[in-house]
């Protein structure tokens, strides 16, 4: 569906624009997207959700931690593992820088009924787990 194609181009175009604005990478964003929802992770949990090796999700995290949006500081239960935990104050920057998309989106959104937005939630879970499925399958060959 052409239509499905040209929103996710123009997704990955808005991350882009919004990561050089606040002279961040995309996989940064990503990082910092992550950590919204959890608050933290392990280094190790970073490095599967971004898809990267351990020693680059060491530079990412040693760069979101000098541009002051993380800390990162060892487990104390087991001293081998570091725990990145978001910093707030830092994010509330690209939260503001979101402020228009999120009204914008808001409108879109209060626009569609209860059915409507049953429909797009089933899709989008679906497609996620289409998404999981084929990362799993890539991973393996």
């Amino acid at each position: 569906m052409r239509a499905g194609r040209e929103s996710s181009r123009l997704s990955v175009l808005f991350r882009h624009a919004l990561a050089a604005r606040m002279g961040l990478t995309v996989t940064d964003m990503e990082c910092l997207d992550f950590l919204m929802d959890t608050g933290s992770a392990t280094a190790g949990r970073l490095a599967e959700q971004t898809n990267l090796t351990t020693g680059a999700v060491t530079s990412l995290i040693r760069r979101l931690e000098k541009a002051g949006f993380v800390s990162a500081e060892r487990d104390p239960a087991d001293r081998r593992r570091v725990i990145v935990t978001l910093l707030p104050a830092r994010v509330d920057e690209g939260t503001r820088l979101y402020a228009a998309f999120g009204a914008a989106m808001g409108e879109v959104i209060g626009s569609y009924t209860a059915d409507e937005l049953a429909l797009l939630a089933r899709h989008y879970d679906t497609m996620s787990a289409v998404y999981r499925t084929q990362m799993a399958a890539l991973a393996r060959t």
